[in-house]
Protein backbone atom coordinates (compact mmCIF):
# COMPACT_ATOMS: atom_id res chain seq x y z
CA UNK A 1 0.00 0.00 0.00
CA UNK A 2 1.70 3.15 -1.20
CA UNK A 3 1.93 6.07 1.23
CA UNK A 4 3.31 9.53 0.41
CA UNK A 5 6.91 10.22 1.39
CA UNK A 6 7.21 12.34 4.54
CA UNK A 7 7.81 16.06 4.14
CA UNK A 8 11.43 16.67 5.20
CA UNK A 9 10.66 20.26 6.20
CA UNK A 10 8.01 19.05 8.67
CA UNK A 11 10.35 16.41 10.14
CA UNK A 12 13.00 19.12 10.61
CA UNK A 13 10.71 21.30 12.72
CA UNK A 14 9.53 18.50 15.00
CA UNK A 15 11.20 20.04 18.12
CA UNK A 16 9.38 23.34 17.64
CA UNK A 17 6.03 21.70 16.91
CA UNK A 18 6.30 19.41 19.93
CA UNK A 19 7.30 22.32 22.15
CA UNK A 20 4.29 24.38 21.02
CA UNK A 21 1.93 21.44 21.58
CA UNK A 22 3.38 20.77 25.04
CA UNK A 23 2.88 24.42 25.97
CA UNK A 24 -0.79 24.30 24.89
CA UNK A 25 -1.71 21.01 26.61
CA UNK A 26 -1.48 19.65 30.17
CA UNK A 27 1.55 17.64 31.24
CA UNK A 28 1.61 14.14 29.81
CA UNK A 29 -0.70 14.94 26.89
CA UNK A 30 2.05 15.06 24.25
CA UNK A 31 3.96 11.93 23.21
CA UNK A 32 7.00 12.42 21.01
CA UNK A 33 9.57 9.79 22.04
CA UNK A 34 9.97 7.42 19.03
CA UNK A 35 9.69 4.40 21.32
CA UNK A 36 6.35 5.58 22.69
CA UNK A 37 4.88 6.77 19.38
CA UNK A 38 5.16 3.20 18.04
CA UNK A 39 1.98 2.49 20.00
CA UNK A 40 0.19 4.60 17.37
CA UNK A 41 1.90 3.17 14.27
CA UNK A 42 -1.21 1.31 13.10
CA UNK A 43 -4.85 0.62 13.87
CA UNK A 44 -6.89 -2.56 13.40
CA UNK A 45 -5.45 -2.97 9.89
CA UNK A 46 -2.11 -4.16 11.25
CA UNK A 47 -0.63 -5.07 7.87
CA UNK A 48 0.57 -1.47 7.45
CA UNK A 49 2.57 0.46 10.04
CA UNK A 50 4.18 3.87 10.32
CA UNK A 51 5.01 5.71 13.58
CA UNK A 52 3.74 9.31 13.61
CA UNK A 53 5.75 12.47 14.20
CA UNK A 54 4.00 12.76 17.60
CA UNK A 55 0.74 11.97 19.34
CA UNK A 56 -1.46 14.22 21.48
CA UNK A 57 -4.20 13.27 23.94
CA UNK A 58 -6.40 16.29 24.68
CA UNK A 59 -9.23 16.17 27.22
CA UNK A 60 -11.50 19.00 26.04
CA UNK A 61 -12.81 20.51 22.83
CA UNK A 62 -10.82 23.64 23.55
CA UNK A 63 -7.60 21.63 23.79
CA UNK A 64 -8.41 19.97 20.47
CA UNK A 65 -8.90 23.42 18.95
CA UNK A 66 -5.51 24.54 20.28
CA UNK A 67 -3.80 21.48 18.78
CA UNK A 68 -5.40 21.95 15.38
CA UNK A 69 -4.62 25.65 15.29
CA UNK A 70 -0.94 24.98 16.00
CA UNK A 71 -0.71 22.22 13.41
CA UNK A 72 -2.51 24.41 10.88
CA UNK A 73 -0.08 27.24 11.44
CA UNK A 74 2.88 24.87 11.15
CA UNK A 75 1.49 23.03 8.13
CA UNK A 76 1.56 19.68 9.93
CA UNK A 77 -0.95 16.98 8.93
CA UNK A 78 -3.24 15.61 11.67
CA UNK A 79 -4.68 12.10 11.89
CA UNK A 80 -7.75 11.88 14.20
CA UNK A 81 -7.93 8.65 16.20
CA UNK A 82 -10.67 7.16 18.37
CA UNK A 83 -9.80 3.76 19.84
CA UNK A 84 -7.73 2.59 16.87
CA UNK A 85 -10.03 -0.32 15.96
CA UNK A 86 -10.42 0.70 12.30
CA UNK A 87 -10.14 -2.27 9.95
CA UNK A 88 -9.61 -0.04 6.92
CA UNK A 89 -6.51 1.84 8.11
CA UNK A 90 -8.58 4.91 8.85
CA UNK A 91 -6.21 6.04 11.62
CA UNK A 92 -2.93 5.01 9.94
CA UNK A 93 -0.46 7.87 10.42
CA UNK A 94 2.21 9.21 8.10
CA UNK A 95 5.73 9.86 9.42
CA UNK A 96 5.17 13.63 9.25
CA UNK A 97 1.74 13.71 10.93
CA UNK A 98 0.46 14.21 14.46
CA UNK A 99 -1.98 11.66 15.85
CA UNK A 100 -4.83 13.39 17.69
CA UNK A 101 -6.39 10.80 20.00
CA UNK A 102 -9.67 11.45 21.79
CA UNK A 103 -9.42 8.53 24.24
CA UNK A 104 -9.31 10.86 27.27
CA UNK A 105 -12.51 12.57 26.15
CA UNK A 106 -14.97 9.99 27.48
CA UNK A 107 -17.49 11.82 29.66
CA UNK A 108 -21.29 11.71 29.53
CA UNK A 109 -22.32 15.36 29.29
CA UNK A 110 -26.12 15.16 29.30
CA UNK A 111 -28.93 12.59 29.34
CA UNK A 112 -32.51 13.52 28.46
CA UNK A 113 -34.97 10.63 28.62
CA UNK A 114 -38.00 12.76 27.77
CA UNK A 115 -36.45 13.76 24.45
CA UNK A 116 -34.52 10.50 24.11
CA UNK A 117 -30.97 11.66 23.61
CA UNK A 118 -27.58 11.44 25.28
CA UNK A 119 -24.69 13.83 24.71
CA UNK A 120 -21.18 12.42 25.13
CA UNK A 121 -17.57 13.20 24.43
CA UNK A 122 -16.57 11.12 21.43
CA UNK A 123 -13.78 9.18 23.08
CA UNK A 124 -16.45 7.24 24.96
CA UNK A 125 -16.76 3.63 23.86
CA UNK A 126 -19.84 2.47 22.01
CA UNK A 127 -20.95 -0.08 24.59
CA UNK A 128 -20.54 2.34 27.49
CA UNK A 129 -23.11 4.67 25.92
CA UNK A 130 -25.74 2.00 26.48
CA UNK A 131 -24.12 1.33 29.85
CA UNK A 132 -24.92 4.88 30.91
CA UNK A 133 -28.67 4.49 30.29
CA UNK A 134 -29.51 0.78 30.48
CA UNK A 135 -30.55 0.87 34.16
CA UNK A 136 -33.35 3.17 33.04
CA UNK A 137 -34.37 0.72 30.27
CA UNK A 138 -32.82 2.64 27.38
CA UNK A 139 -30.11 1.72 24.90
CA UNK A 140 -28.01 3.06 22.01
CA UNK A 141 -28.79 1.00 18.91
CA UNK A 142 -25.63 0.80 16.71
CA UNK A 143 -23.58 -2.17 17.93
CA UNK A 144 -20.38 -2.86 15.97
CA UNK A 145 -18.64 -6.14 16.82
CA UNK A 146 -15.87 -4.08 18.44
CA UNK A 147 -18.37 -2.14 20.56
CA UNK A 148 -16.56 -2.99 23.78
CA UNK A 149 -13.52 -1.03 22.54
CA UNK A 150 -14.47 1.20 19.61
CA UNK A 151 -15.11 4.89 20.24
CA UNK A 152 -18.06 7.02 19.15
CA UNK A 153 -15.57 9.22 17.28
CA UNK A 154 -14.62 6.35 15.00
CA UNK A 155 -18.25 5.21 14.69
CA UNK A 156 -19.14 8.67 13.36
CA UNK A 157 -16.10 8.80 11.09
CA UNK A 158 -16.92 5.46 9.44
CA UNK A 159 -20.72 5.49 9.86
CA UNK A 160 -20.54 2.18 11.75
CA UNK A 161 -23.42 -0.25 12.01
CA UNK A 162 -23.50 -3.65 13.67
CA UNK A 163 -25.63 -6.74 14.01
CA UNK A 164 -28.82 -4.84 14.86
CA UNK A 165 -28.58 -2.17 12.15
CA UNK A 166 -31.12 -4.02 9.98
CA UNK A 167 -33.93 -2.63 12.13
CA UNK A 168 -32.38 0.42 13.80
CA UNK A 169 -30.06 1.73 11.12
CA UNK A 170 -26.38 2.66 11.28
CA UNK A 171 -24.72 5.60 13.04
CA UNK A 172 -26.13 8.27 10.71
CA UNK A 173 -29.66 7.16 11.64
CA UNK A 174 -28.90 7.60 15.34
CA UNK A 175 -26.75 10.74 15.28
CA UNK A 176 -28.55 14.01 16.08
CA UNK A 177 -25.75 16.52 16.39
CA UNK A 178 -22.01 17.07 16.76
CA UNK A 179 -19.55 19.56 18.13
CA UNK A 180 -16.61 19.65 15.75
CA UNK A 181 -13.30 21.46 15.38
CA UNK A 182 -12.05 22.43 11.93
CA UNK A 183 -8.41 22.19 10.91
CA UNK A 184 -8.07 25.93 11.48
CA UNK A 185 -9.12 25.47 15.13
CA UNK A 186 -12.67 26.80 14.79
CA UNK A 187 -15.31 25.13 17.00
CA UNK A 188 -18.65 24.58 15.24
CA UNK A 189 -22.01 23.08 16.29
CA UNK A 190 -23.93 21.04 13.71
CA UNK A 191 -27.40 19.61 14.41
CA UNK A 192 -28.47 19.08 17.99
CA UNK A 193 -31.14 17.69 20.29
CA UNK A 194 -34.00 18.02 17.83
CA UNK A 195 -35.51 15.97 15.03
CA UNK A 196 -33.87 17.82 12.16
CA UNK A 197 -32.01 21.00 11.29
CA UNK A 198 -32.88 23.49 8.59
CA UNK A 199 -30.66 24.20 5.61
CA UNK A 200 -27.97 21.97 4.20
CA UNK A 201 -27.62 18.47 5.66
CA UNK A 202 -24.14 19.10 7.04
CA UNK A 203 -24.59 16.40 9.66
CA UNK A 204 -25.07 13.87 6.87
CA UNK A 205 -21.83 15.09 5.30
CA UNK A 206 -19.86 14.82 8.56
CA UNK A 207 -21.06 11.30 9.44
CA UNK A 208 -18.96 8.91 7.38
CA UNK A 209 -16.40 11.55 6.32
CA UNK A 210 -13.52 9.56 7.86
CA UNK A 211 -11.86 12.48 9.65
CA UNK A 212 -11.41 14.37 6.38
CA UNK A 213 -13.45 17.43 7.37
CA UNK A 214 -12.89 18.02 11.09
CA UNK A 215 -12.44 16.40 14.49
CA UNK A 216 -15.74 15.57 16.20
CA UNK A 217 -15.35 16.04 19.95
CA UNK A 218 -18.94 15.75 21.22
CA UNK A 219 -21.97 13.90 19.88
CA UNK A 220 -25.69 14.01 20.57
CA UNK A 221 -27.00 10.48 20.08
CA UNK A 222 -30.52 9.07 19.88
CA UNK A 223 -31.37 6.58 22.64
CA UNK A 224 -34.32 4.19 22.53
CA UNK A 225 -36.52 2.28 24.94
CA UNK A 226 -35.50 -1.32 25.35
CA UNK A 227 -37.91 -3.68 23.57
CA UNK A 228 -40.31 -5.78 25.63
CA UNK A 229 -38.47 -8.90 24.62
CA UNK A 230 -36.21 -10.47 22.00
CA UNK A 231 -35.64 -14.01 20.78
CA UNK A 232 -33.09 -15.47 18.34
CA UNK A 233 -33.41 -18.57 16.22
CA UNK A 234 -30.45 -20.54 14.85
CA UNK A 235 -30.57 -22.19 11.42
CA UNK A 236 -27.97 -24.54 9.96
CA UNK A 237 -27.72 -25.43 6.25
CA UNK A 238 -25.58 -27.69 4.08
CA UNK A 239 -25.01 -24.92 1.54
CA UNK A 240 -23.96 -21.28 1.83
CA UNK A 241 -26.02 -20.52 -1.25
CA UNK A 242 -29.14 -22.00 0.35
CA UNK A 243 -28.56 -19.94 3.48
CA UNK A 244 -28.23 -16.85 1.32
CA UNK A 245 -31.53 -17.67 -0.34
CA UNK A 246 -33.20 -18.01 3.08
CA UNK A 247 -32.05 -14.49 3.95
CA UNK A 248 -33.46 -13.16 0.69
CA UNK A 249 -36.77 -14.97 1.26
CA UNK A 250 -37.13 -13.59 4.80
CA UNK A 251 -36.65 -10.04 3.56
CA UNK A 252 -39.07 -10.58 0.65
CA UNK A 253 -41.69 -11.90 3.10
CA UNK A 254 -41.90 -8.44 4.64
CA UNK A 255 -40.66 -9.51 8.08
CA UNK A 256 -38.18 -7.10 9.69
CA UNK A 257 -35.94 -8.98 12.13
CA UNK A 258 -33.69 -6.91 14.35
CA UNK A 259 -30.72 -8.92 13.03
CA UNK A 260 -29.80 -11.61 10.49
CA UNK A 261 -26.22 -12.85 10.90
CA UNK A 262 -24.37 -15.33 8.68
CA UNK A 263 -21.36 -17.60 9.30
CA UNK A 264 -19.88 -20.24 6.98
CA UNK A 265 -18.14 -23.52 7.89
CA UNK A 266 -14.60 -22.18 8.54
CA UNK A 267 -15.99 -19.50 10.83
CA UNK A 268 -18.46 -21.89 12.51
CA UNK A 269 -15.66 -24.33 13.38
CA UNK A 270 -13.33 -21.63 14.68
CA UNK A 271 -15.95 -19.84 16.78
CA UNK A 272 -17.34 -23.07 18.22
CA UNK A 273 -13.90 -24.30 19.22
CA UNK A 274 -13.13 -20.90 20.73
CA UNK A 275 -16.41 -20.26 22.58
CA UNK A 276 -18.05 -23.66 23.07
CA UNK A 277 -21.34 -22.30 21.72
CA UNK A 278 -22.48 -25.73 20.52
CA UNK A 279 -23.11 -24.85 16.89
CA UNK A 280 -24.21 -27.62 14.47
CA UNK A 281 -21.90 -29.28 11.94
CA UNK A 282 -22.99 -27.54 8.73
CA UNK A 283 -21.80 -25.39 5.84
CA UNK A 284 -23.66 -22.22 6.80
CA UNK A 285 -25.29 -20.83 9.91
CA UNK A 286 -27.88 -18.07 10.27
CA UNK A 287 -28.84 -16.29 13.48
CA UNK A 288 -32.12 -14.42 13.11
CA UNK A 289 -33.43 -12.34 15.99
CA UNK A 290 -36.80 -10.64 16.36
CA UNK A 291 -38.13 -8.47 19.14
CA UNK A 292 -41.31 -6.95 20.52
CA UNK A 293 -44.16 -8.27 22.63
CA UNK A 294 -44.66 -12.03 23.06
CA UNK A 295 -47.40 -11.94 20.42
CA UNK A 296 -45.23 -10.04 17.95
CA UNK A 297 -42.29 -12.39 18.49
CA UNK A 298 -44.47 -15.45 18.02
CA UNK A 299 -46.00 -14.09 14.82
CA UNK A 300 -42.65 -13.09 13.29
CA UNK A 301 -40.91 -16.32 14.21
CA UNK A 302 -43.83 -18.29 12.76
CA UNK A 303 -43.17 -16.78 9.33
CA UNK A 304 -39.39 -17.08 9.65
CA UNK A 305 -39.46 -20.71 10.81
CA UNK A 306 -41.79 -21.64 7.95
CA UNK A 307 -39.35 -20.15 5.45
CA UNK A 308 -36.41 -21.85 7.18
CA UNK A 309 -38.05 -25.28 7.14
CA UNK A 310 -38.82 -24.89 3.45
CA UNK A 311 -35.09 -25.00 2.71
CA UNK A 312 -34.37 -28.25 4.65
CA UNK A 313 -32.23 -27.01 7.54
CA UNK A 314 -29.69 -29.27 9.22
CA UNK A 315 -30.82 -27.73 12.48
CA UNK A 316 -33.47 -25.22 13.50
CA UNK A 317 -33.12 -24.08 17.11
CA UNK A 318 -35.27 -21.40 18.72
CA UNK A 319 -34.12 -19.95 22.04
CA UNK A 320 -36.49 -20.80 24.89
CA UNK A 321 -34.93 -18.56 27.51
CA UNK A 322 -32.21 -15.95 28.06
CA UNK A 323 -29.47 -18.55 28.57
CA UNK A 324 -30.22 -20.26 25.24
CA UNK A 325 -30.34 -16.86 23.52
CA UNK A 326 -26.95 -15.93 24.94
CA UNK A 327 -25.48 -19.26 23.78
CA UNK A 328 -26.79 -18.76 20.25
CA UNK A 329 -25.07 -15.37 20.09
CA UNK A 330 -21.94 -16.47 21.95
CA UNK A 331 -19.96 -17.69 18.96
CA UNK A 332 -21.03 -14.85 16.65
CA UNK A 333 -19.92 -12.23 19.15
CA UNK A 334 -16.53 -13.97 19.42
CA UNK A 335 -16.06 -14.56 15.69
CA UNK A 336 -13.31 -12.07 14.92
CA UNK A 337 -11.27 -12.97 17.97
CA UNK A 338 -11.72 -16.66 17.22
CA UNK A 339 -10.46 -16.30 13.65
CA UNK A 340 -7.45 -14.36 14.90
CA UNK A 341 -6.48 -17.39 17.00
CA UNK A 342 -5.91 -19.52 13.91
CA UNK A 343 -4.66 -17.19 11.17
CA UNK A 344 -3.67 -13.75 10.05
CA UNK A 345 -6.62 -12.30 8.19
CA UNK A 346 -7.87 -9.25 6.39
CA UNK A 347 -11.52 -8.33 7.00
CA UNK A 348 -13.35 -6.81 4.05
CA UNK A 349 -16.51 -4.73 4.07
CA UNK A 350 -18.42 -4.74 0.80
CA UNK A 351 -22.19 -4.31 0.70
CA UNK A 352 -24.53 -5.93 -1.83
CA UNK A 353 -28.26 -6.23 -2.58
CA UNK A 354 -29.64 -9.08 -0.45
CA UNK A 355 -31.00 -10.78 -3.57
CA UNK A 356 -27.42 -11.22 -4.80
CA UNK A 357 -26.19 -13.10 -1.70
CA UNK A 358 -26.32 -16.60 -3.24
CA UNK A 359 -24.36 -15.54 -6.32
CA UNK A 360 -21.76 -13.47 -4.44
CA UNK A 361 -21.11 -16.28 -1.95
CA UNK A 362 -20.61 -18.75 -4.81
CA UNK A 363 -18.35 -16.38 -6.74
CA UNK A 364 -16.31 -15.57 -3.61
CA UNK A 365 -15.66 -19.29 -3.15
CA UNK A 366 -14.50 -19.51 -6.77
CA UNK A 367 -12.16 -16.54 -6.31
CA UNK A 368 -10.80 -18.09 -3.12
CA UNK A 369 -9.78 -21.19 -5.06
CA UNK A 370 -8.30 -19.14 -7.90
CA UNK A 371 -6.05 -17.18 -5.55
CA UNK A 372 -5.22 -20.09 -3.26
CA UNK A 373 -6.29 -18.40 -0.03
CA UNK A 374 -9.16 -19.50 2.21
CA UNK A 375 -12.01 -17.09 2.85
CA UNK A 376 -14.22 -17.29 5.94
CA UNK A 377 -17.53 -15.44 5.85
CA UNK A 378 -19.22 -13.79 8.82
CA UNK A 379 -21.45 -10.82 8.16
CA UNK A 380 -24.67 -8.84 8.61
CA UNK A 381 -26.74 -10.71 6.04
CA UNK A 382 -29.97 -8.78 6.56
CA UNK A 383 -28.64 -5.62 4.95
CA UNK A 384 -26.11 -7.34 2.68
CA UNK A 385 -23.07 -6.05 4.58
CA UNK A 386 -20.42 -8.65 3.70
CA UNK A 387 -17.37 -9.24 5.91
CA UNK A 388 -15.23 -11.86 4.13
CA UNK A 389 -12.14 -12.75 6.16
CA UNK A 390 -9.24 -13.58 3.84
CA UNK A 391 -6.83 -15.90 5.67
CA UNK A 392 -3.12 -15.51 4.90
CA UNK A 393 0.33 -15.94 6.46
CA UNK A 394 1.94 -12.59 7.22
CA UNK A 395 5.33 -14.32 7.45
CA UNK A 396 5.07 -15.92 4.00
CA UNK A 397 6.53 -13.82 1.22
CA UNK A 398 3.89 -12.71 -1.27
CA UNK A 399 0.90 -13.80 0.82
CA UNK A 400 -0.10 -10.26 1.79
CA UNK A 401 0.03 -9.10 -1.82
CA UNK A 402 -2.08 -12.08 -2.91
CA UNK A 403 -4.52 -11.30 -0.10
CA UNK A 404 -4.81 -7.70 -1.28
CA UNK A 405 -5.41 -8.79 -4.88
CA UNK A 406 -8.13 -11.26 -3.83
CA UNK A 407 -9.72 -8.62 -1.61
CA UNK A 408 -9.82 -6.17 -4.51
CA UNK A 409 -11.60 -8.72 -6.70
CA UNK A 410 -14.22 -9.43 -4.02
CA UNK A 411 -14.90 -5.74 -3.49
CA UNK A 412 -15.16 -5.12 -7.23
CA UNK A 413 -17.64 -8.01 -7.33
CA UNK A 414 -19.76 -6.23 -4.72
CA UNK A 415 -19.87 -3.10 -6.88
CA UNK A 416 -20.60 -5.10 -10.05
CA UNK A 417 -23.78 -6.61 -8.58
CA UNK A 418 -25.12 -3.20 -7.56
CA UNK A 419 -23.49 -2.82 -4.15
CA UNK A 420 -20.72 -0.61 -2.82
CA UNK A 421 -17.17 -0.75 -1.48
CA UNK A 422 -18.01 -0.27 2.17
CA UNK A 423 -20.92 -0.68 4.54
CA UNK A 424 -19.43 0.40 7.87
CA UNK A 425 -15.62 0.07 7.94
CA UNK A 426 -14.98 3.01 5.66
CA UNK A 427 -12.51 3.43 2.81
CA UNK A 428 -9.39 4.44 4.73
CA UNK A 429 -6.27 3.24 2.95
CA UNK A 430 -7.60 -0.29 2.39
CA UNK A 431 -10.07 0.64 -0.36
CA UNK A 432 -8.55 3.97 -1.38
CA UNK A 433 -7.20 2.72 -4.70
CA UNK A 434 -10.49 0.97 -5.50
CA UNK A 435 -12.57 4.16 -5.40
CA UNK A 436 -12.44 4.29 -9.20
CA UNK A 437 -14.34 1.00 -9.35
CA UNK A 438 -17.40 2.70 -7.87
CA UNK A 439 -16.96 6.40 -8.61
CA UNK A 440 -16.14 8.30 -11.78
CA UNK A 441 -13.53 11.07 -11.77
CA UNK A 442 -16.39 13.59 -11.71
CA UNK A 443 -17.91 11.87 -8.66
CA UNK A 444 -14.63 12.02 -6.76
CA UNK A 445 -14.09 15.62 -7.82
CA UNK A 446 -17.43 16.57 -6.27
CA UNK A 447 -16.47 14.83 -3.03
CA UNK A 448 -13.05 16.48 -2.95
CA UNK A 449 -14.60 19.91 -3.39
CA UNK A 450 -16.41 19.36 -0.10
CA UNK A 451 -13.07 18.68 1.57
CA UNK A 452 -11.66 21.82 -0.08
CA UNK A 453 -14.27 23.84 1.82
CA UNK A 454 -13.62 22.30 5.25
CA UNK A 455 -9.88 21.64 4.92
CA UNK A 456 -8.45 23.73 2.06
CA UNK A 457 -4.84 22.83 2.88
CA UNK A 458 -5.62 19.08 2.91
CA UNK A 459 -3.98 18.53 6.29
CA UNK A 460 -6.62 16.29 7.89
CA UNK A 461 -6.14 12.51 7.72
CA UNK A 462 -3.79 12.47 4.74
CA UNK A 463 -3.55 9.66 2.16
CA UNK A 464 -7.01 8.28 2.98
CA UNK A 465 -10.21 7.78 0.95
CA UNK A 466 -9.09 9.26 -2.39
CA UNK A 467 -6.43 7.66 -4.66
CA UNK A 468 -3.10 9.46 -4.32
CA UNK A 469 -2.92 10.18 -8.06
CA UNK A 470 -6.31 11.92 -7.88
CA UNK A 471 -5.34 14.08 -4.89
CA UNK A 472 -1.88 15.06 -6.17
CA UNK A 473 -3.15 18.34 -7.64
CA UNK A 474 -4.88 19.16 -4.34
CA UNK A 475 -1.69 18.63 -2.36
CA UNK A 476 0.32 20.68 -4.84
CA UNK A 477 -2.24 23.48 -4.68
CA UNK A 478 -2.27 23.43 -0.88
CA UNK A 479 1.53 23.52 -0.77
Amino acid sequence: MEMPAPDASILAKKPRVVARLAEALPAGAVISDPTETRVYECDGLTAYKCPPLAAVLPSTTEEVAAVLKICHEEGVPVVPRGSGTSLAGGALPTADSVILGVARMNEVLEVDYDNRFIRVQTGRTNLSVTGAVEEDDFFYAPDPSSQLACAIAGNIAMNSGGAHCLKYGVTTNNLMGVRMVTMAGEIVEIGGAHLDAGGLDLLGVICGSEGQLGVVTEATLRILRKPEGARPVLMGYDSAEVAGQVVSDIIKAGVLPVAIEFMDRPCIRATDDFSGAGYPDCEALLIVEVEGSDAEITEQLGVINQIARGHNPVELREAKDADEAARIWLGRKAAFGAMGQINDYMCLDGTIPVSELPYVLRRTEELSKEYGLDVANVFHAGDGNMHPLILFDANKEGDLETCEALGAEILKLCVEVGGCLTGEHGVGVEKRDLMGAQYSDADMEAQMRVKDVFDPDWLLNPAKVFPLAVTASRRDFAA
